[in-house]
């Protein structure tokens, strides 16, 4: 059994980023960096490098200022209709970031829809703000302000009780203790959150892809989505040198995370609790309009807009009776084989994603935490890189791997819908993974100790001992593979061929056709799916570890 995890785990997390270091240094199995050297002397790869950085460091600072707000209220303060403000917070999180793009073009604009309708469109010809540096910063402060709550709000529920205590008894009032004790406290978490954003900002690319490219501003993500579709495979060796400076950047930006929280011992001794308890009086009212303000502002509206899109007969045109129609669902749901594809392609991927990535974590999940050992300890973090890498380089990596035929088997993963399989587990395997070993770190070895004892084996323990109690953290982690995998693009962008089409790229190719209405339709679809799961799956909450499904918290 250890062997075969020990494969798949190197087969899916390992050989990839270290075929993509091979093409990068030592193309046609020779060294050689004059490739890298072309790569690095080129001006666009400094310009679009300056724009991954620009966008990625505003768009981080945008992400903890909205975090911060939202977990300092939520965790400290007794607004009403947490659960629900929760919830709608972590919404631009679980969207597909090109439906966030949609979402807002469709928000902006002389032809929006939904402007037409309210008669607040702007005058026949003005520009549309989104297609912007300025909307790529927005849009990836919004999209990635829930990682940066998370972690705030995680750090804040483990202030030990003591800390407060002590400075309330000496007199210390509520704002002095915020400001004194629990801001400075919340340093690790604000700096794990907004190193999180940031590398995840610095691998997005559905949103540069949809507001940047027609405005002509190329990030690297971009940079290697264009070169890759204007040249195909024959420059290869130039997009993994370029997928390698987007993994620097993203690894600089932990680097930079652990020196800063080396600087400082932040280690606490306490029980930990609810920090504060700010009962706001008077202010309550006030301080619950202006987060439902917000989240009308960043979540809200924008999908009222892709919705009111995805229900006229034209783009442009106001909602109105005679412009209300169902036809464009019809079309993407019923008659257009591309989407048709797409939504049974999507499915079909992410479905089998996560029960594949169920069945390989509860027995990992067991064996890393109870038998513990170098090599159980290496898969657990060879498991995360994937995960960590940008997207767009475990796409670069993976036709890198499959480009050429298989040994022995003599065909080609390339071009066919098994290579976005494959990056789908690899990307996807730490989601399915944790939530796992999380309920193993809470489980009692009793009754495996007590079957063991009888003479079972390993596997028949864990088919009717371990598997009937961690089936629940299984089920949560394989419904956050499928509803990330279900909307995935950053990966598939670069995977898909014709007949092989995903939901993102479907979305993505509409809108770049210009077929605004159609792609609505199928944002629309995606999205509904996604919230049902959602909702569904707090029904599961009870049952599994705290923080497994944050939305359900």
């Amino acid at each position: 059994m250890l062997a075969v995890l020990t494969g798949f785990v190197a087969l899916v997390s390992l050989a990839p980023v270290l075929r993509l270091l091979l093409e990068a240094v030592a193309p046609g199995g020779r060294f050689d960096l004059s490739i890298a050297a072309a790569v690095f002397g080129s001006r666009s790869t400094w310009i679009a490098t300056w724009h991954s950085l620009v966008t990625a460091m505003l768009g981080t600072v945008i992400s903890l200022a909205l975090g911060i707000v939202v977990s300092l209220l939520v965790a400290l303060t007794d607004i009403r209709g947490k659960a629900a403000l929760v919830f709608c917070f972590l919404l631009p999180l679980m969207i597909p970031p090109q439906v966030t793009a949609l979402a807002w073009v469709q928000l902006f604009g002389p032809a929006s829809p939904l402007l037409n309708t309210l008669g607040l469109a702007p005058p026949l010809g003005s520009p549309n703000p989104i297609y912007s540096a300025q909307g790529i910063v927005l849009l990836l402060g919004i999209q990635h302000a829930p990682l940066v709550f998370l972690a705030v709000r995680a750090g804040l529920r483990a202030l030990p009780r003591e800390l407060i205590e002590a400075a309330r008894s000496s007199g210390a009032g509520r704002t002095r203790v915020l400001a004194t004790i629990v801001l400075p406290m919340m340093t690790p978490p604000l700096v794990a959150g907004g190193a999180l954003a940031f590398v995840s900002a610095i691998g997005n690319f559905g949103i540069p892809a949809l507001l940047g490219i027609p405005a002509g501003y190329t990030v690297l993500p971009t940079l290697i989505y264009q070169r890759l579709a204007s040249f195909g495979p024959q420059i290869i060796g130039e997009t993994a040198v370029l997928s390698l400076l987007v993994g620097g950047l993203a690894f600089a930006g932990f680097t930079l995370q652990s020196r800063m929280l080396r600087r400082r011992d932040y280690r606490v001794v306490g029980t930990a609790s609810k920090a504060l308890g700010y009962e706001l009086g008077r202010w309550r009212g006030a301080c619950e309009l202006v987060a439902w303000l917000l989240i009308a502002a960043i979540v809200v509206a924008p999908l009222l807009a892709l919705v009111a899109t995805s229900l006229v007969n034209a783009y442009g045109v106001p909602l109105s009776a005679a412009s209300l129609t169902l036809q464009n669902y019809a079309e993407v749901l019923f008659r257009q084989d591309a989407t048709v594809r797409a939504f049974r392609n999507s499915g079909l991927l992410s479905l089998g994603a996560a029960f594949v990535l169920m069945a390989v974590s509860v027995p990992l999940a067991v064996l890393i935490v109870w038998r513990g050992g170098r090599l159980l300890r290496f898969l657990s973090m060879a498991a995360e890189i994937p995960y960590a890498l940008p997207g767009i380089v475990l796409g670069i990596a993976s036709i890198l791997l499959f480009l050429r035929p298989l040994p022995l088997l003599g065909f080609s993963l390339y071009n066919t819908i098994w290579i976005i399989a494959f990056a789908y587990l690899a990307r996807f395997l730490t989601l399915a993974l944790r939530p796992v070993i999380g309920g193993v770190l809470q489980m009692d070895r009793a009754l495996d100790e007590a079957a063991r004892m009888t003479g079972a084996g390993f596997l028949f323990r864990l088919v009717t001992v371990l598997l009937p109690i961690l089936a629940p953290m299984a089920a949560a982690g394989g419904l956050l593979v499928f509803m990330t995998a279900f909307n995935e693009l950053t990966v598939s962008a670069l995977l898909w061929s014709s007949g092989n089409e995903t939901l993102g790229v479907v979305v993505f190719n509409l809108d770049d056709a210009g077929q605004s209405t159609l792609a609505s339709a199928v944002a629309v679809v995606s999205v509904a799916v996604i919230v049902a799961l959602m909702l569904a799956t707090s029904a599961l909450a009870r049952h599994l570890p705290r923080g497994v499904l944050p939305w359900a918290d």
